[in-house]
Parts: C-alpha cells; sequence; structure tokens
C-alpha cells in the first residue's frame, strides 16, 4: 500500500471540517497569552477567525523566540548595494524594537491608530513594523519610490497620525531622495500628522518643512522622547488589524487590505512551514521589499516566527554588477531564496557566468512568486545556472491573501514540477475553475479561478470600504471569493494561470492568455522579457501587439522579428495573430515587478493610461509609445 504523501492528507482533513483542520493548525503554531473561544465565525461575506484568541504578531515573532532560547542568534542581516553589512540578534532587535515602541507611545501613538512608514528596506524600518504591531497600533507600509500623490492617498486613506520615514534611499550607486516625497505628500492637506525622519547623511536634521508641510523630527529626538514611556506589549483579540497594505492599484483606486493578528500570524507560519520548508537557524533570503506583500511576510513575519536568520536588502539586484545577487548568497551563506519572475529575467538577461563565478552550494531552494514564472526562465534558472541541483518552485498568491494559497510543498515533501504552472492547491485552500455564471469547469478547460471558502489568511474587509469588499470579492461569482485571474487546473490538479480575467485576448473567437503568449515568445534565446496586450482588429476582432526586450547580444533586425513571430507560431499555431511586434529597453511595470499591460492597451490604443503612479519607470511608457510610432511611420 502507498503512504499518502503530507499534503494529502493536509488537504483531505481540511475539506474534511476545515473548522477542527485550522483550529488545530492555530493551536501548534500559535503561542496564545488566551486561546480561541471559537475557530470561525461565518457571515457572509466576511468572517473572524479564533474569535477570542489573544496574541501579538510582533511578541511571537521577537519575545518568543528570546523566551525559547534564540536570543543570540542572528535574526536579521541588513545589506545594501554598497557593501553595508548590519547584524542583529534576537535580543538586539528586540531591545531596538522595544526603544522604538516606547518613542511612539511617547508621541501618543496607542491602540488601534495608523502609523505610515515610507522607509526603504533597512533595520529601522523592520524595528518600526514590529513596534508599531507590538503596542496595537496599525502600521500602513508605503514603497520607498511611491511619488508625493500616491503617499498621500495611502496616508490619507489610512487616516494615520504618524509617518516615519527615511531621507534616502540608495538606488544602482545614487542617494534618490525621499524627504521631499513627504513634504509634497502633506504640503496641501498636513492635518494632525508627525512626521518622524531618519536622516543617513548624518549633517542634516529635521526641522520646519517647506510650505505648509508638517514640521518633522529627527530619528534621535524621536527616540529620546520615549523615556519613561513603557514598552509593554498588547495583549490583541485574534481579529483586530496587525496592519494594512494597498494593493497596487494598477487596476483601480488602491484597495487597503486588512491584516489581522490571528488569522494572518496563522496562515503566513503554517506557509512558511509547508511551502517553503523554513526552520529555525537557517539563512532565508526573500528579495523583495516591505513595501510589498512578501516583504511583510517573508522578510518580516514569518522567517522571525520561525526563528529564522532573515536577509533585508536595499538596492538594486544587478548594482554594482550583474554578479551582485550571486556574490550575496556567496557572501551570506544562503539556503533558501525567494524571488520574483521580474528578478529572474533580469538576472537571465546577463547570462549564467556571473552565477558561475561563486559558490552557490549554500543554496538549496528557490521560490518564485508576483507572476507567472514562464517555462523558459524556470529551465534557464533550474538547468543553465543549477544544473538540476536546485528546485525553482513558483507559487501562487496576492495582497489579499497573506501568504502563498497554491504552490509546490518544499515542507512537505516535493511534488514533481511542472515548468509554467504555479503547483497546485495548498492546505486550506478550495478553489475551481469556473465560466462566467459561476458553473464549475472541467479539467483542462480555461476559465475564472475562484475560491469556495474563507482561510485564515484571507482578508475579511477593505479599510474604511466594507461595502467595496463586498462588491469586488463576494459578489462576481456569487458565493466565491473572486481571484480575478485567468487560469485552468488540469487532470493532476495543478495549476495553470494565464493572466488576469480581464487580460484575455480573442483572436478570431480563440482565447490567448497573455502569459501564454509572453512565454511562447521567451522561447526564443534572445528574449529577455515580453509584454503583450490585443489591439482591435475589424477582421479577427483582436491581434496580438507585442514588446520585446532582448537580452545582451541580440540586436532588432527584421531577421530577428521574423524569427520571434515564427517562435510563436511554433507554439501556439496560426491563431496567434501579431499586429505589431516592437523592441523596448524596458517594460511598463509596477515597483514590485508585475507588467502593467493595461498601460501597454492605452499606448496602443493611443490613449491616456490614467493612474500610473505605481510604475517603476516612466520613461517606459514613452519607450512604448516610440516604438508604436516608429511602426505607424512604416519602420521595420
Amino acid at each position: 500500500m502507498v503512504a499518502m504523501h503530507p499534503l494529502d492528507a493536509l488537504c483531505a482533513a481540511a475539506r474534511a471540517d476545515p473548522e477542527r483542520f485550522w483550529g488545530e493548525v492555530a493551536e501548534d503554531i500559535v503561542p496564545w497569552f488566551r486561546r480561541p473561544d471559537r475557530v470561525l465565525v461565518h457571515e457572509p461575506p466576511t468572517f473572524r477567525w479564533f474569535e477570542g484568541g489573544r496574541t501579538n504578531m510582533a511578541w511571537t515573532a521577537l519575545d518568543h523566540q528570546v523566551e525559547q532560547g534564540r536570543g543570540e542568534q542572528v535574526a536579521l542581516i541588513a545589506a545594501d548595494e554598497r557593501g553595508g553589512r548590519r547584524r542583529w540578534t534576537y535580543r538586539e532587535l528586540l531591545d531596538e524594537v522595544r526603544s522604538i515602541a516606547a518613542a511612539l507611545r511617547g508621541l501618543g501613538v496607542g491602540r488601534g491608530d495608523r502609523v505610515t512608514i515610507y522607509m526603504p528596506t533597512t533595520v529601522e524600518a523592520i524595528a518600526t513594523m514590529l513596534a508599531v504591531v507590538r503596542i496595537g497600533a496599525i502600521h500602513s507600509v508605503v514603497f520607498a519610490g511611491f511619488g508625493a500623490g500616491a503617499l498621500g492617498n495611502r496616508i490619507r486613506a489610512s487616516g494615520s497620525r504618524v509617518v516615519v520615514a527615511a531621507d534616502l534611499t540608495y538606488r544602482k550607486g545614487k542617494d534618490v531622495p525621499l524627504e521631499g516625497i513627504v513634504d509634497a505628500a502633506l504640503r496641501d492637506d498636513p492635518g494632525s500628522v508627525d512626521v518622524i525622519v531618519m536622516h543617513r547623511r548624518g549633517s542634516d536634521r529635521a526641522g520646519p518643512a517647506s510650505g505648509n508641510a508638517p514640521p518633522k523630527l529627527d530619528w534621535d529626538d524621536f527616540i529620546s522622547g520615549g523615556a519613561g514611556h513603557p514598552d509593554r506589549h498588547e495583549e490583541m483579540e485574534s481579529n483586530e488589524p496587525a496592519y494594512i497594505l494597498a494593493t497596487s492599484g494598477t487596476t483601480a483606486t488602491p484597495k487597503l487590505a486588512v491584516h489581522t493578528h490571528g488569522g494572518n500570524q496563522v496562515q503566513i507560519a503554517a506557509m512558511g512551514q509547508w511551502l517553503m520548508g523554513l526552520r529555525a537557524g537557517e539563512v532565508w533570503w526573500s528579495m523583495s521589499d516591505i513595501g510589498w506583500i512578501v516583504g511583510h511576510s517573508y522578510i518580516v513575519y514569518a522567517p522571525l516566527m520561525a526563528g529564522v536568520t532573515t536577509i533585508a536588502y536595499e538596492g538594486a539586484l544587478d548594482h554594482p554588477g550583474p554578479d551582485a545577487t550571486w556574490a550575496l548568497i556567496e557572501e551570506l551563506g544562503v539556503q533558501g531564496l525567494f524571488t520574483s519572475p521580474t528578478g529572474v529575467r533580469l538576472l537571465m538577461r546577463a547570462g549564467a557566468e556571473p552565477a558561475r563565478a561563486h559558490d552557490l552550494s549554500s543554496l538549496e531552494r528557490i521560490f518564485c512568486a508576483g507572476e507567472v514564472l514562464n517555462a523558459p526562465a524556470w529551465r534557464w534558472l533550474t538547468e543553465e545556472v543549477f544544473e538540476g541541483r536546485v528546485p525553482v518552485i513558483d507559487n501562487m498568491w496576492q495582497t489579499e491573501t497573506g501568504g502563498p494559497i497554491f504552490g509546490n510543498p518544499y515542507g512537505l515533501g516535493l511534488l514533481p514540477i511542472k515548468p509554467g504552472s504555479a503547483g497546485v492547491p495548498l492546505p486550506g485552500t478550495e478553489a475551481a475553475v469556473v465560466g462566467p455564471d459561476g458553473e464549475q469547469l472541467p479539467a483542462g478547460q480555461k476559465g475564472i479561478m475562484v475560491l469556495r471558502r474563507p482561510f485564515p489568511g484571507l482578508i475579511a474587509t477593505l479599510w474604511g470600504e466594507p461595502e467595496r469588499y463586498a462588491t469586488d470579492y463576494w459578489s462576481r461569482i456569487p458565493g466565491s471569493y473572486y481571484v480575478g485571474d485567468a487560469a485552468h487546473i488540469d487532470e493532476d490538479g495543478y495549476v495553470w494561470f494565464s493572466g488576469r480575467a480581464d487580460e484575455i485576448i480573442k483572436i478570431a473567437a480563440h482565447r490567448l492568455g497573455t502569459i501564454e503568449v509572453e512565454s511562447a515568445f521567451l522561447r526564443h534565446p534572445g528574449v529577455a522579457e515580453a509584454g503583450v496586450t490585443g489591439r482591435p482588429d475589424e477582421l479577427r476582432g483582436e491581434v496580438i501587439a507585442a514588446f520585446i526586450v532582448l537580452r545582451a547580444g541580440y540586436v532588432p533586425s527584421d531577421d530577428l522579428r521574423s524569427e520571434l513571430l515564427a517562435t510563436l507560431r511554433d507554439e501556439l499555431g496560426p491563431i496567434a495573430v501579431v499586429g505589431e511586434l516592437s523592441f523596448v529597453d524596458m517594460l511598463p511595470k509596477t515597483r514590485s515587478g508585475k507588467i502593467m499591460r493595461r498601460v501597454l492597451k492605452a499606448v496602443v490604443a493611443g490613449v491616456d493610461p490614467g493612474d500610473i503612479t505605481t510604475i517603476e519607470d516612466g520613461a517606459s511608457v514613452d519607450e512604448a509609445r516610440a516604438a508604436i510610432a516608429l511602426l505607424k511611420d512604416g519602420a521595420r
């Protein structure tokens, strides 16, 4: 008799009795101050997990670890592109968090107050996150790269009473100023916001701000103001918010997702064990930023809860040279790595040689999320760089889910990897692919991905917009959570995403996902990145408009264009009709690495792309426009 895989056993238990399953998981994972009275109170469209239980995510991440004897273990290594390295033990990090917590209390910040954090991925930023949560306040981290408009909107939407910022961040050898952005974000509506600035130049000090912006408090003075104030942790009811985080806002006004002390803690810790195999004492690097959900869950909270040494990195992954990422893995002995498809394709542009120049023998596994990890990029990293030694594991989740919901469970025992698939539903994820009317589709048929029931990491509301939460997530397919992605599930239960549900290209009644088309282009050895969208066509309804970024050593030419079209045809057949194919140096992407296909669609249509405050580099839009103009002028 063949033994049941641990994943199958957990999934079966979750399906048979979800409340008992999650109750047992929570009992095993969370060091509760007070155990919950009830596992789940479900009042559609919202719900409460572990009602009556009392805990605190920051206490679990630090105090509990020190109590478990990890006080002298390194908790956090802060590294930057300029060679800076700082190591903090669990005890040292806890002491820093206590100082910041006392300083926040000195400003009058307390339970339920919101604090906006606009800082790069540094020790001070992470300690501030933990300090806010420790005292029962709620942090709202804004990526330190958003402009004044995006920052101001998020400050106002969260109702923050304190903004904690840095004066600058490091990016590709340059000092990128941040303080002026804070001034501009608050100049027209300063309200009663307290602003704290950590100055990194040494000589600069905070003081009166220009215009109508509020005055600022220097970091050292802020910390000094905490003298005499208590640094105790608050015991939080499981459903009280720990933090709010805005979605990227690529398709609509940003939504403020609310994550709680109990549910979020259970979800990210469980998936840290089951999917990622996090274990105490290992060195873990999540190549994200604290401004994104991956940074919250897998730079900060879940690794610290697992007793891991986590790396926080500030700067570009390819600076000062194309081997910067590989050099840091070698230097710090990284064992587990979390990156994004954009990160993989960035490394792929430089080829495998920079990786081969370093000893990467410490690395055991790589996880990838953010968009679909196209099969060609997976094969490059798995086969060319690591020669099959290191598994590269795709997974899928959202800001709203807190942690992964699809993946390949390294921590339970790796299943066969299917390149291009996001893996299988993880324990507690009841997924289905449905048609527009909600009918479940058979294996292999494309439709819309939904989730049939809530789980602890899923947000139960949007900050200040409960009606929008109900409408956007639970009303489109009644009785199901609307994931928003087009997908199919194959006969083995593996999930294949093909793009957002509203990004499907319909060519003469055939439906192609943007991810499918981009993946096909990536099979050509000269393609580093591809972004595609649909363009209206009188005959076929739509045709493909493609934007191609080439790898080093390749230059645009008519012959190369013909090769790319042939590659696409070989992969997808004659239904993949291309209207335009343009070569560009960069694609419009969000700061978290997602291709902004709606921007490409607007450029192709010659209309205003709308809000692009979340874009990584505005020059990418101009490049796309120029490429389309060349084609319209007859250049090929």
